[in-house]
Formats: C-alpha cells, structure tokens, sequence
C-alpha cells in the first residue's frame, strides 16, 4: 500500500532532547532520594509518558514522588531546554523535501510538545497536527496515540508510517499495523543503541529517509 502519511515521534525523533530529559530528571530524582544513572533511564522510561514514569519509579523504585514533582520537573526541563535544545541533525532539511503529510504522536505533555517544537523551528509546520498521549486512554507501548493520529489525519493505518526511537514506540506501532523505522541518530542512542525487533530498519541520517521510504513504499519491506 501506497504511503500517505508520515507520523513522527518528537523527543529523540524531531528534538535531540532525551539526553537533556533524562540528566533533568536524575537531578530532580536526585533531590528526592533516589539515584538512578543514564542507563536506568534510558532502559526504563525512554519513549513513556510522566504518568507512566511516575508509576515506574513507584512501582519499581519503591519511592513515591512529591506532589509537585512533575510540575517541578517540567519547569526546570523548559528552562533546559531554552538554553540548549536542537533538532537532530538533518531533520529540518528532510521536512523541507518531504512530499507526503506529516505530523507529530509524542508521549509529551501538550505544551511541552508545542515549546519543544517552538524551540526548534517547528511549531508553524506542524501546527494543528501535534498529538500527545493526553489524547487517548493508553500510551505507548499501546497503539491508541498513532491510532488516534492517523485517523484525525484522515489516514487508514496500512498507509502510515511511524518513525520512531524507544523500544514502546516501535511496538506502538507495530500493533498499529503501521510501517515503522527506528531513528537512531539521537545523541542519547550514538554510543547504545536500541536493539531493533525483527523486521523493523533503523538509521541514523535524514538524508537516507526519502530513500528508505521509496524502499518500503516499492518492495513492501526493506530488505
């Protein structure tokens, strides 16, 4: 089936902002009680939802966060993010030459996601077409947010693709019964990268996007 529609995670995807996330969260964790390293975070809430996190860290770490540790965190994560976020390398170039619709299916909050997109230049092309986990009942790994995406995009999931860089977006895809390839070009993912499930293709250059896209749209599958 002919592709129709391109669905873009944000953090790790559009912003090199992982990195910056995760070594906020640590420091506010930090405050807390709890220590945990790049990797916990990586391996344990990379492409998940606050909520989610939230559970984990209670769940898992046995430590149950203040009150006022989201909005906290968000606060000290945008003031982050106004002195140092980038978009990764290429991505904007790509946008520019991409012929297909696009859009943008984040487990960020709503305006986390639209400051992120301000910050990197985005916010006017994306614009009426950013759609988060607040949206639907389940997050990824679940498949409800590229559902949702795709149908307010007018799209049927078999045209879609996701572009994606955590382990519960891939699968979130998958289950969508969308396309799918791993963006590995982040900076958090340039010294470990994620272990790719079979038959999903990674890269890590925008410039090799259009290429991958005719690949998957003539042969159904990259080889």
């Amino acid at each position: 089936m002919r592709i129709e529609l391109v669905i873009f995670d944000c953090d790790g995807v559009i912003a090199d902002s992982e990195l910056l996330s995760a070594s906020v969260l640590i420091e506010n964790l930090a405050e807390t009680g709890l220590t945990l390293g790049a990797e916990d975070v990586r391996r344990e809430f990379l492409g998940r939802s606050f909520p989610t996190v939230a559970r984990v860290i209670r769940e898992n770490f046995g430590h149950p966060l203040p009150e006022d540790f989201e909005a906290e965190y968000r606060r000290r994560l945008l003031l982050r993010f106004e002195e140092e976020l980038r978009p990764t390398p290429g991505f904007q170039q790509m946008l520019q030459a991409l012929h297909l619709p696009s859009c943008v299916a984040t487990s960020s909050s709503p305006p986390r996601a639209e400051r992120t997109l301000q910050l990197v230049g985005l916010s006017e092309f994306f614009n009426g077409k950013i759609f988060t986990a607040s949206q639907v009942a389940r997050g990824k790994p679940a498949p409800d947010l590229f559902l949702f995406a795709a149908n307010r995009m007018g799209v049927k999931p078999p045209a879609a693709i996701v572009v994606e860089d955590s382990a519960p977006g891939l699968e979130a895809a998958q289950a969508a019964g969308m396309k799918v390839l791993a963006y590995r070009g982040g900076g958090h993912l340039r010294e470990a990268p994620i272990e790719l499930p079979p038959g999903i293709a990674g890269f890590d250059n925008w410039a090799d996007f259009p290429h991958l896209l005719r690949q998957m749209e003539t042969a159904g599958e990259l080889r």
